[in-house]
């Protein structure tokens, strides 16, 4: 896992489950080497009628181009998280254009969350939180901290996270844009 966040500097992006709602959050900060081009972007979306959550680390236009293929997927598969993300993660890593594309995906429902990499891998956290990113890493372990150890809300637990990442992460923002389902 560590080696697929190495060449995804510039973001966060955490998905936390607690209490029958699912959360997304990512941080605005676009860079360019060591300059900050952007302080708001748009990183957590909504798709398929606003019932699945996305987020992406790597390029804007190659996670677009993702986007647009796993809504695909979701509407020829009848909204079936897990087959979807499995065919695009296939597809990500047959197809001669799609395999050039330089990210990574997290996508969740009211029921499922997983990581969909180019590789093939389709992964479904154990803890019921996942990040990826530069500061995905400082952003987990604080999210699985606070559910050991809190009764904060999801909500309040990804609010947290994003700042602890922004805290250590140089190439992590406080501008933090948040979707929750359930």
């Amino acid at each position: 896992m560590a080696s697929a966040n190495e060449g995804f500097r510039g973001t966060t992006v955490i998905c936390v489950r607690r209490d029958g709602k699912v959360v997304m959050a990512g941080d605005g900060q676009v860079s360019h080497g060591n300059t900050i081009l952007k302080k708001g972007a748009r990183k957590v979306r909504r798709l398929h009628d606003d019932k699945v959550l996305t987020g992406f680390a790597g390029s804007t236009a190659d996670a677009f181009t993702l986007f647009e293929r796993f809504e695909g997927r979701l509407k020829e598969l009848k909204s079936n998280l897990t087959r979807a993300s499995v065919k695009l993660a296939q597809e990500w890593r047959t197809d001669k254009a799609l395999r050039r594309l330089d990210a990574l995906l997290l996508v969740a429902d009211g029921e499922k969350t997983f990581l969909i990499t180019g590789s093939g891998d389709v992964i479904e956290p154990d803890e019921g939180v996942i990040a990826i990113g530069s500061g995905g890493p400082f952003a987990q372990a604080a999210a699985i901290a606070l559910l050991k150890h809190t009764s904060l809300s999801a909500r309040e637990i990804a609010e947290t996270a994003m700042e602890t990442a922004a805290g250590i992460c140089v190439y992590t923002n406080e501008t933090v844009t948040l979707e929750e389902l359930g």
